[in-house]
């Protein structure tokens, strides 16, 4: 069931008369800024070309990062703005056509955080409803909370840095944390196939192991991968190489990150789990909490209290932008649950992609098919 463009253009006015400007940017973008910033799971589904200079572009696979490149070429980078959008992402798929159509809001530069927050959930919420799609389950997490979890244990800089890589993908973050706890994980990502070469790493001269990879990579004639240099390349084969003989391995912490991961329930209910977590452990999450709190109360404000909401400790979004309040909005149960919305905070994403320091920002997108699918079968 396709959607009318009557309907389609009734949630795009109501994003107009919320106060946001409407913005188209380009469906051919540098591909290196996504390779560098999306996640390995885009990543992998970009729509690769080359420009007659040689350029490697790629089809749009989101609005979020076409739009902060926007922002940044037409102001200062910490002005408050507000964008929506209407137009398809490129990604590739196992099944069906890889144009999807998107609807989306962005919101930049507030210093509300815990006001922006909120006010994004309702209107992705709203949004929703210009569809007729108002029964909805509302999943939200918090990246803030899991990254004070990791410094408070403590654990070598690689771990910390492979465990928030991995934060949103709970099979994979569950094999990381059973290796760190001293626990055969099993193959992965291919460990098997490199274990010859990275023991071989572990333990030498960095000095050596830099030399190494970067003439491997000479003799290969491979310049850079994914924007990366051959340094920062040697530099993440060390790291795997570290996790692949289990080098800094702590059963202790594995066992307290568990622990938190497990915590889930509706978000008004979890906030005394969270601080008998903290109280127990010893973990410092005052500021973190005091962020989480000050959100349910924006959140009630709205008309969303928490007991609609569920909170999972394990929630995270795969895209390596996000910092910190995350959220999904999923069909009504008997839909199958597909997700319909998802979103959240990048306030890093400015500064990545050149901005003198970090910029609040938050949004949002809905997958107009999946929207379209729920209308078909409710209908």
């Amino acid at each position: 069931m396709a959607l009318s463009t009557d309907v389609v253009e009734k949630a795009l006015s109501l994003l107009s008369s919320a106060g946001y400007e409407v913005t188209t940017p380009p469906i051919l973008q540098p591909a290196t800024v996504f390779l560098d910033l999306v996640g390995e799971d885009i990543r992998r589904r970009l729509f690769l070309t080359t420009g007659a200079d040689g350029t490697d572009l790629c089809l749009r696979p989101d609005f979020t990062i076409p739009v902060c490149r926007q922002h940044l070429e037409t102001g200062a980078a910490d002005r408050t703005a507000s964008y929506f959008y209407h137009g398809p992402v490129f990604r590739q798929r196992t099944e069906g056509l890889g144009e999807i159509p998107q609807i989306g809001a962005e919101s930049l530069g507030r210093p509300d955080t815990a006001s922006a927050d909120a006010d994004m959930l309702a209107l992705a919420v709203d949004t929703l409803k210009q569809f007729d799609v108002s029964d909805v389950d509302i999943r939200i997490g918090d990246e803030t909370l899991f990254a004070a979890v990791l410094a408070g244990l403590n654990l070598p800089t690689v771990w910390q840095r492979r465990l928030r890589d991995l934060f949103g993908d709970s099979d994979k973050l569950a094999a990381a944390i059973n290796r760190m706890a001293g626990k055969d994980a099993g193959s992965d990502e291919g460990r098997d196939v490199r274990l010859g070469f990275l023991a071989a790493l572990e333990g030498a001269d960095p000095k050596a192991a830099h030399a190494v990879v970067e003439d491997l990579l000479s003799i290969a004639g491979i310049s850079a991968v994914g924007g990366r240099t051959p340094s920062e390349i040697a530099d993440r084969f060390l790291e795997q190489a570290a996790l692949a003989s289990g080098s800094g391995a702590d059963p202790k912490a594995a066992e307290t990150l568990k622990r938190y991961l497990d915590i889930a329930g509706p978000a008004d209910e979890v906030v005394g789990k969270l601080e008998g977590f903290a109280s127990d452990t010893g973990i410092e999450l005052d500021g973190p909490l005091a962020g989480f709190k000050a959100r349910l109360r924006a959140l009630e404000a709205k008309g969303l209290p928490g007991s609609r909401m569920k909170f999972a400790a394990e929630f995270g979004r795969r895209l390596d932008y996000y910092t910190g309040f995350v959220f999904e909005v999923h069909a009504p149960s008997g839909s199958e649950g597909e997700q319909l919305v998802g979103g959240g905070r990048y306030d890093k994403l400015l500064q990545l992609l050149g901005a003198e320091s970090e910029v609040p920002a938050i949004g949002f997108s809905i997958w107009l098919d999946r929207v379209s699918r729920v209308c078909g079968a409710r209908a």
